[in-house]
């Protein structure tokens, strides 16, 4: 297992204007960096595992996302060979259960994949959350839509269905202050020396150790045991919320996504997820290597 310090990090090099729930009554004690670039499927595939670590242990972490550039320099030579670049993904999505499509590389192949990452930070100046939500919008749109998401009239339509100012993100995606926010986070992963996507770097607020670095993919109970580690205690899980409840608050989610946070079998989500559909609560939404769910009311 790829586990090695993050080194002499600078503490206050981190963000420290995170606003928290009003039912933390204290400062969540870990922070969580992940390393991602938004046409990595492995990083895509992360996503259930993200929802279930946040539902869980979510009062004990905040999460920063960097977009670290490095996917795009690593695959360079196979933005060339588009149909090297389906199978990377059909391959993932196969292993994982998390779908994307890689017919877009044949299809709707993307030539400029830095664009894409510009559009995120430009989503993320008008706030943490609205970028969070361009960002799982836009690998939506690109995994499961194969539409090229490095187009002005995409991502707009991706920024209209998130409810970003439409006139500000146009202003924004052709500025300098989106080109020096990338440029901070590959710096960023340059300094914390991350070299796989996705990586995951847990500090620990309290302590004055460099971080603990986690590169690539592992089963959930890694994570956790990872969080453990960094709490030095065994928190128990909080109660998962209602199915419909958390249908609800995501909006739109894979089977594979509710087959990890509720700890059921892909065929036990599917049936949970066919008693709503029956209720007219949800519509499936078939993808290629699955299916995912949209909240009707």
């Amino acid at each position: 297992m790829n586990w090695k310090s993050a080194g002499s990090w600078n503490k206050q090099d981190r963000n420290q204007t995170t606003h928290y729930h009003f039912i933390d009554i204290l400062k969540k004690p870990i922070e969580i960096y992940i390393f991602i670039d938004p046409l990595c499927p492995e990083c895509w595939a992360l996503e259930p595992f993200i929802k279930k670590l946040s539902i869980e242990y979510g009062r004990f972490f905040t999460i920063r996302t960097v977009l670290s550039g490095q996917a795009l320099c690593a695959n360079r030579e196979s933005f060339e060979k588009p149909r090297q670049l389906k199978d990377i993904w059909e391959k993932t999505a196969n292993r994982t259960g998390m779908p994307c499509d890689g017919d877009i590389w044949v299809e709707n192949p993307i030539h400029q994949p830095r664009l894409a990452s510009i559009a995120i930070k430009a989503a993320e100046l008008q706030g943490k959350k609205a970028g969070k939500r361009f960002l799982r919008k836009m690998q939506e749109m690109a995994f499961l839509d194969k539409q090229n998401i490095t187009q002005e009239e995409n991502l707009l339509t991706v920024a209209k269905r998130v409810h970003l100012d439409l006139d500000e993100f146009r202003n924004d995606l052709y500025s300098c202050s989106a080109k020096k926010a990338l440029h901070c986070d590959i710096k960023i992963t340059k300094e914390m020396e991350v070299d796989e996507l996705p990586t995951m770097v847990f500090f620990n607020e309290s302590e004055d150790d460099a971080g603990l670095k986690i590169s690539g993919s592992y089963p959930y109970e890694v994570y956790v045991r990872i969080l453990k580690q960094m709490l030095q205690k065994e928190p128990l899980p909080a109660k998962k919320p209602k199915l419909l409840d958390f249908i609800s608050h995501y909006n739109f989610v894979g089977t594979k996504e509710v087959a990890v946070v509720y700890d059921w079998s892909m065929e036990k989500a599917e049936k949970e997820m066919k008693k709503l559909q029956l209720k007219q609560l949800v519509e499936k939404v078939p993808v290629k290597f699955g299916c995912f769910w949209k909240y009707t009311q």
